[in-house]
């Protein structure tokens, strides 16, 4: 198999920062990823490949592997472990030429790592790489449990997403990530949520902030208005005299706490007050008279 640089799968130099990987993992993502390409297998395939790219340059522990390692970057841990053992038997063996085993049990892994299965008589076991990946949700999304299907090395993988889950949080679904070597364990899957921007709330922890225009008729004389919340709209009465910039709370009416059930944030409602304009010349005389009478 050819070996995959995966600074070239991400479109990177060698000595990209932390940020430029991170940005460059998130373009291509967005770019490749299978709810946009549902039946490209190319683009799905690169998809894998920079979810795998990024789970290593990602890590410095892993980048630090890979960049001496390159493929064998998993099998770093081993690698030292048996050069070291090997290493102690040639200085045992140079002291007392009589001692030793030779062939047999603590290095010969590291020859069959590095010269091939003759030159040793074990297989050792290698866990699987991690995965990482990306699932995009809208806020509203986010608000309900609901179930998605991710697709991962061309398997389809359902998961269940409870409600009010945060920007960034990072899920582990084990057993998940890239097959084992010689019957090793598979990986796990990382699945960091992306919470997208919504037009009308803001998130703050489990509150939820919005804006709403109040016209100056309703702001001086008091009144109604309708609000939108994340189950519906919500009558609200309008004191008389309310000010720009009025904010009122709305209990329970906010985001969902992440897995307790019947448990929300708050919904914050802050009013902006708008100023009429083209006023009419009858208008603007009453305007006049009020100000003559302040």
């Amino acid at each position: 198999m050819a070996f995959t640089d995966y600074y070239k799968i991400l479109e990177i130099p060698k000595t990209a920062s932390p940020d430029d990987i991170k940005k460059a993992y998130r373009k291509l993502a967005r770019k490749y990823h299978p709810d946009l390409n549902p039946k490209d297998k190319e683009a799905n395939k690169r998809f894998q490949l920079i979810n795998e790219a990024n789970e290593v340059l990602s890590d410095p522990e892993k980048r630090k592997k890979y960049d001496q390692y390159g493929e064998d970057w998993a099998h770093a841990d081993q690698f030292e472990k048996a050069r070291q053992s090997q290493q102690s038997s040639s200085r045992r063996q140079s002291e007392n030429p009589f001692e030793g085993d030779f062939g047999s049990g603590e290095y010969s892994d590291f020859f069959e790592q590095m010269f091939g299965a003759g030159a040793g008589r074990r297989n050792t076991k290698f866990r699987g790489s991690d995965y990482q990946a990306e699932l995009h949700l809208s806020l509203r999304d986010a608000a309900k449990t609901h179930q998605q299907t991710l697709t991962v090395n061309g398997k389809n993988i359902r998961i269940t997403i409870p409600a009010g889950v945060e920007n960034e949080q990072v899920i582990k679904l084990r057993g998940h990530g890239g097959p084992g070597t010689n019957g090793g364990p598979a990986g796990d899957l990382f699945i960091t949520f992306v919470i997208e921007p919504d037009p009308v709330f803001k998130r703050s922890g489990n509150d939820l902030y919005t804006n709403i225009n109040l016209d100056l008729y309703t702001a001086v004389l008091g009144g109604e208005v309708m609000v939108e919340s994340l189950d519906g709209k919500i009558k609200l009465k309008i004191n008389p005299e309310t000010q720009n910039g009025t904010k009122t709370r709305l209990k329970g009416k906010g985001f969902p706490v992440y897995k307790k059930d019947g448990s929300f944030g708050d919904l914050y409602v802050t009013y902006n007050v708008l100023v009429p304009q083209n006023l009419t010349q009858q208008q603007r005389e009453l305007f006049t008279e009020l100000s003559k009478l302040k």
